[in-house]
């Protein structure tokens, strides 16, 4: 959930950071907040098994694997974009794929290698964004993760354009981000942010909430591209509880593949 900000016209090119040892202990306590599934990235841990189990079932049946087999994503390279603490980036590396993320905040960056450390993990986390590695020459990926990213950008359409470029052909790329709908401003803004204080207030701009159609658009013309049409995650207060459904008023994910 980490606001990079693009900018075609000047990429930050990606860098791997290294760790001062006199911030080892900053940056862990840092990992211990963005991994305290209780603390304010609580709306991140409750949604994270469903789109993890999204993930692993969408690659393995796209690659043609067991999705219960030990490693379904065994050898695959995937860019995780907007990584910040490596939410996704750590089970998406013990699912057996060869992880490279990429954040546009340093210390996410930092605490995510920190964690990394911490469980053993080789993953090569990168300090830019997604144009930059595109610039460097970075790539292709088989799975490129974009979720929660594309509604902080500053370009949207450019964005997911530089994202879908990093996709090998042959290979996806998974979009999940909050529909602009009047429903979505009352509960994943007014009652997420400023009710329930589920994140901290200003986290998302409506005006910057993009709706599928837009993505399509946004992405209509690519060579190679297709985009499965997009499912909806739905939350259910009651339960405590997501879902994967046809409701795509709040959040939804989309599955675009390039050949």
């Amino acid at each position: 959930m980490s606001k990079s900000r693009h900018s075609s016209d000047n990429p930050v090119q990606p860098k791997s950071p290294s760790i001062d040892p006199a911030e080892v202990a900053k940056f862990a306590a840092m990992a211990e907040d963005w991994w305290n599934p209780y603390g304010k990235f609580r709306p991140l841990h409750k949604f994270n098994p469903i789109r993890l189990a999204f993930i692993r079932d969408t690659v393995a049946a796209h690659f043609g694997r067991s999705p219960l087999a030990p490693l379904p994503l065994k050898d695959l390279k995937l860019l995780d974009i907007g990584c910040g603490g490596g939410l996704l980036s750590e089970p998406m590396t013990r699912l057996g794929a060869i992880v490279t993320g990429v954040d546009a905040t340093l210390p996410n960056v930092k605490t995510a290698l920190t964690h990394a450390a911490q469980s053993g993990l080789n993953i090569d986390y990168r300090h830019g964004t997604a144009e930059g590695l595109l610039a460097a020459g970075e790539g292709p990926y088989d799975i490129v993760l974009n979720m929660e990213v594309v509604e902080h950008v500053a370009d949207a359409a450019a964005f997911l354009k530089d994202s879908a470029k990093l996709v090998a052909p042959g290979g996806l790329m998974i979009i999940a981000t909050i529909n602009r709908t009047i429903r979505a401003l009352a509960f994943a803004i007014i009652g997420a942010e400023r009710i329930l204080r589920w994140l901290p207030e200003g986290t998302h701009d409506f005006d910057k909430l993009i709706k599928p159609s837009e993505i399509e658009a946004a992405l209509a013309g690519q060579p190679g591209l297709s985009l499965d049409a997009p499912i909806g995650v739905m939350y259910n207060p009651l339960l405590d509880r997501w879902s994967l459904g046809r409701d795509t008023g709040m959040n939804y994910m989309i599955v675009v593949k390039k050949t």
